[in-house]
């Protein structure tokens, strides 16, 4: 019997998806992106061999996903795709496969099926990968403008895995090393390996943003957990000559009192966030009794928090108005929104910073203090 043999591919940074976990060890309902893409192989039972490519930095993160599995030390990957590829080659090229199939650990939700027809393709030819056709109508572009419509007859999305004959990819690989080609068929194609596409399957898509894995919760039946804190906060106005709000210090004739630098927009928003995870108040953790916290950066508070919401899940936005009739808040909302998005380590489009007036009535009106409401969505995940 041929011996068959996985490389999964998981050494990416997931910069394009963003925050500090990288997408591979994502959850995804109650497991973790990259289990559930090794588990899909184990399951077929026609593989000698599954070999997991991470970075050396993530293996604390690689062990704890793939705990229980079995599987060999995983392969350290290099700068490139194309490296981390060669390099799990190379460790199986001691073990003499006949076929191998490369499969991106972000793409959790590929079928048996599918693995087996990339299989039994690999019966008469060299080189057979899963694709699906395009179906969309295809626009050429030229600086943001539609500049034609493209023929889309022909035309298929590749996918994974990609499975080859092992001595002809990896001879292709040892050519090909230096250069930037995209994937493995085009390594293959580089040295005049012809490869078969077969069947692939719409569900079987790239996790690349958060709504990808939305998408693939839902596919696998998991409820997604949304949850949504408020927060509120009022500081007094005194003599001074600055305020600091959303982590911004604005010019003004007064400035805002507190214990820390009062900075009535991060604390609504902290408190926000503690309260989408049922974690308390900002005055539990930062206690004003508390000489520590006397003249601090807000921004500290609000990064606690966030770090509580990311032990447990995701921060998916994030709103804040003030309510003050000076400082005029519009010509610094864009530096507002921008500091948030960098405490919380999130987008800047997944924050929101409003202002509006009382138009002169109650506290705010008589420019006595200045209120701050927040709101904030996160999605529990552990």
């Amino acid at each position: 019997m041929p011996r068959h043999a996985a490389v999964i591919v998981a050494a990416g940074t997931g910069e394009r998806f963003g925050g500090s976990l990288p997408k591979q060890y994502r959850p995804l309902a109650g497991s973790s992106v990259l289990r559930r893409s090794v588990e899909a192989f184990r399951a077929t039972g026609r593989f000698d061999d599954i070999v997991v490519v991470i970075r050396d930095e993530h293996r604390p993160l690689y062990e704890a996903a793939t705990a229980g599995l079995g599987l060999p030390e995983p392969v350290i990957g290099g700068a490139t795709r194309q490296d981390s590829v060669r390099a799990a080659l190379e460790w199986l090229a001691p073990r003499a496969p006949d076929l191998v199939l490369v499969h991106d650990a972000a793409r959790p939700l590929v079928d048996r099926a599918t693995i087996d027809r990339v299989l039994h393709a690999l019966a008469t030819v060299e080189a057979a990968i899963a694709a699906v056709p395009v179906v969309d109508t295809i626009k050429r572009a030229d600086s943001g403008i539609a500049a034609g419509t493209v023929d889309r007859s022909g035309l298929w999305q590749a996918q994974t895995p990609q499975g080859f004959r092992f001595p002809a990819l990896l001879a292709a690989h040892r050519a090909a090393a230096g250069e930037a080609l995209t994937d493995d068929a085009a390594v293959a194609e580089r040295q005049g390996i012809a490869v078969r596409l077969v069947e692939g399957h719409v569900d079987n898509f790239k996790i690349t943003t958060e709504a990808d894995l939305t998408r693939a919760e839902r596919l696998l039946g998991g409820a997604v957990d949304i949850r949504t804190g408020t927060g509120f906060d009022v500081h007094r106005l005194i003599t001074g000559d600055a305020v600091i709000l959303c982590g911004i210090r604005i010019p003004h004739a007064a400035k805002l009192e507190g214990h820390s630098d009062a900075d009535v927009g991060l604390h609504a928003l902290t408190d926000a966030l503690l309260g989408a995870i049922g974690a308390g108040d900002i005055g539990q953790h930062f206690p004003p009794s508390d000489e520590r916290w006397r003249g601090a950066d807000s921004a500290a508070f609000l990064a606690h928090a966030a770090d509580l919401v990311r032990a447990r899940g995701t921060i998916l936005n994030v709103d804040v108005t003030l309510l003050c009739e000076r400082p005029k808040i519009g010509p610094h909302r864009a530096a507002m929104v921008a500091r948030i998005a960098e405490i919380l380590g999130i987008d800047a489009e997944r924050v929101s910073v409003k202002a509006t007036t009382t138009e002169r009535l109650g506290f705010t009106g008589r420019e006595e203090g200045i209120a701050a409401q927040a709101s904030a969505s996160v999605r529990i995940e552990r």
